[in-house]
């Protein structure tokens, strides 16, 4: 568990400190925006690595169960979630549209819904310390981002092209990680 602990904290640490504007910007006026920019994907890598690593490791040596969550009821929830979640991520990548603008910010949505999905369906003690912790980092991102006066993505008139092609890309992309989830993750999700 420590090794999934110290994951966390180097990144959510890492995408913590982002926004943290002042100090940001003097470790930017000291080492320069390259070697900053360095350094940050060398430690966000480095906790996401642990995080995965960690989390392994801790299915391996067994969960520590605190609640067994109703499978019927919260399952189908968690699934709607996910596929918002991929479609949200297709979304941040995606030209803008009328999905991105609704959203403002794709990629903290399909966090916040990824993570919440996955704590409806998972009631063990490392399932709740990763997804509540990164269901929090999200969820604080999104009010520092507001806090900053980052409008997020232009308004745009109508659903249009761009918004059809993410809810496919979204779709198809889903459809694959459900299929490919006991394969990847060691756990069937449907």
């Amino acid at each position: 568990m420590a090794i999934l602990i110290l994951g966390l904290v180097l990144f959510v640490g890492i995408h913590t400190f982002t926004t943290l504007r002042t100090p940001r910007a003097a470790v930017i006026g000291r080492l320069g925006e390259g070697p900053y920019r360095g350094l940050y994907s060398v430690v966000a890598a480095v906790g996401l690595a642990l995080i995965v690593w960690g989390f392994a490791r801790y299915r391996t040596s067994g969960y520590i169960q605190v609640w067994d969550p109703p499978f019927t009821l919260l399952h189908p929830v968690a699934l709607v979630l996910l596929w918002c979640a991929i479609v949200a991520l297709t979304a941040a990548y995606a030209p803008p549209g009328r999905i991105k603008a609704l959203l403002r910010h794709p990629m903290l949505v399909a966090v916040k819904a990824w993570a919440l999905a996955h704590l409806l369906v998972n009631g063990d003690v490392g399932s709740m310390l990763l997804f509540g912790t990164l269901l929090a980092w999200a969820v604080y991102d999104r009010i520092a981002v507001k806090r900053r006066g980052d409008a997020g993505a232009s308004p745009v008139a109508s659903f249009g092209r761009n918004d059809v092609i993410v809810v496919l890309i979204g779709t198809v992309a889903y459809v694959a990680l459900l299929a490919l989830h006991d394969v990847l993750i060691g756990v069937a999700a449907v």
